[in-house]
């Protein structure tokens, strides 16, 4: 039998391990303040996102020593610039976005891209005789302002589309939902499940990345300046991102997803992992170069081959310095 101790030898006990958690506590110095970070969407809160929430609500920023604050997007918000302004430090773009910058003399560069396919789409009704991209070529086609500099540019100097297909877009649904003849831009994460939901068959939806738009989406990039001044802090936000967008591929993104519709509802879990399903099976993450160089990854021939076609677009100088554009010091090495 097991005699109880002593009322005086427990204090004892007691006493001597508070002690050595105290003396363990002053060895172990004051905690390590977390590194004050921000970065901005280029949209509110949504599926797109996944991987910067998903490191968020892991701690995966905070293991890295980060306080890092995501800031939603708009369409009234200029992200870029709120980056060039030194107000954000860094942001989301693509390809697109430091090329702009650099052309306007802005020194920024893009650090890692985590959408290896553009997710943008041409989208047409079902049983229209379009299957193909060349199937659009001569039909009218609603784009937006913005768009028209960007992927459409791409479709005229690489297929020869024209501007008399143009129409205007006004970011509603309503007038090709009206016309079972009409075509618009759209986007592979959701066409099926927002548009498909009105309409008595699927529409089809012509994903341009597939046809030779090399566009890297969903990037970090920020000035040279902030680079400069805060490489460590940038390679650990890129290295906690790329854990984070791991999960939501290959894990589980419910604490992404969480996070996310606590800020934007709309949609819900249904279209949340609509869109994380139409991420893993089209590889807009996980393939192109990613396969090969892990998420996130950027090469040097295919900045090269965008730059030269959209040079040829008449987008930017040949003469532009286009590698100023970006930068993979902070990307995995083959």
């Amino acid at each position: 039998m097991i005699k109880p101790q002593p009322r005086a030898s427990v204090r004892a006990v007691r006493t001597i391990g508070l002690a050595a958690l105290a003396a363990l506590a002053l060895a172990a110095g004051p905690a390590r303040a977390l590194e004050k970070v921000s970065y901005g969407l280029n949209w509110v809160p949504e599926a797109e996102h996944c991987g910067f929430f998903q490191a968020k609500a892991r701690g995966f920023y905070e293991r890295a020593g980060l306080d890092v604050e995501l800031r939603p997007g708009n369409p009234n918000v200029n992200m870029p610039l709120l980056v060039a302004a030194g107000e954000l430090d860094m942001g989301m773009g693509s390809s697109f976005t430091t090329l702009n910058l650099v052309n306007r003399g802005v020194k920024a560069r893009t650090i890692a891209a985590f959408f290896q396919k553009d997710p943008q789409t041409l989208v047409a009704h079902a049983g229209q005789g379009v299957s193909t991209l060349a199937d659009l070529k001569d039909r009218p086609i609603m784009v937006g302002g913005f768009s028209r500099n960007e992927f459409w540019q791409y479709l005229k100097t690489a297929y020869g589309f024209s501007d008399e297909q143009l129409r205007p877009f006004a970011y509603s649904a309503a007038p090709f939902l009206a016309d079972k003849r009409a075509v618009q831009q759209g986007y592979i994460t959701e066409d099926a499940m927002l548009l498909g939901k009105a309409l008595p068959e699927p529409p089809v939806s012509i994903l341009l990345a597939d046809y030779g738009y090399d566009n890297y989406a969903t990037s970090i990039f920020a000035t040279e300046a902030y680079i400069a001044a805060h490489g460590k802090t940038v390679r650990a936000f890129v290295e906690a991102s790329r854990k984070g967008w791991e999960e939501c591929m290959a894990g589980d993104p419910t604490p992404a997803m969480q996070a996310i519709l606590a800020i934007v509802p709309t949609g819900g879990e249904e279209l949340f992992r609509f869109k994380i399903d139409q991420m893993k099976r089209r590889g807009l993450v996980a393939g192109g170069d990613a396969a090969a160089l892990g998420l996130g990854a950027m090469t040097d021939a295919r900045w090269t081959s965008f730059f030269e076609v959209m040079a040829k677009a008449g987008i930017y100088p040949a003469t532009l310095d286009y590698r100023q554009a970006y930068t993979l010091d902070f990307l995995a090495k083959p």
